[in-house]
């Protein structure tokens, strides 16, 4: 189970990874690196995926620098945090504490 102590340690020495997709999907969410920075500093991992390839990953749910509810996928090698994605969640997907996944 991936530990959120280690993904901060990652933040706050700035080794972070973003791919090029995630940076897109960002700016078109306007999301900036800060705020997914401020969700893993502050937030808490709500889903572990220790399965995926090529690193274990989690779902962390957080808040953006302006307070705004935010989800940020995030891998580690354990040297290395790579922003998978970050989004903000809904209703639609999740139940109304936006933690909870909804069945489908």
């Amino acid at each position: 189970m991936m530990q959120i102590e280690i993904l901060r340690k990652l933040v706050n020495e700035n080794k972070i990874k973003w791919s090029v997709h995630c940076l897109e999907r960002m700016g078109e969410r306007d999301i900036s690196r800060m705020d997914v920075k401020n969700c893993i500093s502050k937030g808490e991992i709500i889903e572990d995926y220790p399965n995926d390839f090529p690193h274990p990953s989690c779902l962390v749910f957080g808040y953006t620098v302006d307070n705004k509810v935010l989800h940020v996928v995030a891998g580690t090698n354990g040297k290395e945090l790579f922003v998978i994605t970050a989004y903000y969640p809904n209703t639609i997907k999740f139940q109304p504490d936006l933690k909870t996944r909804r069945e489908n």
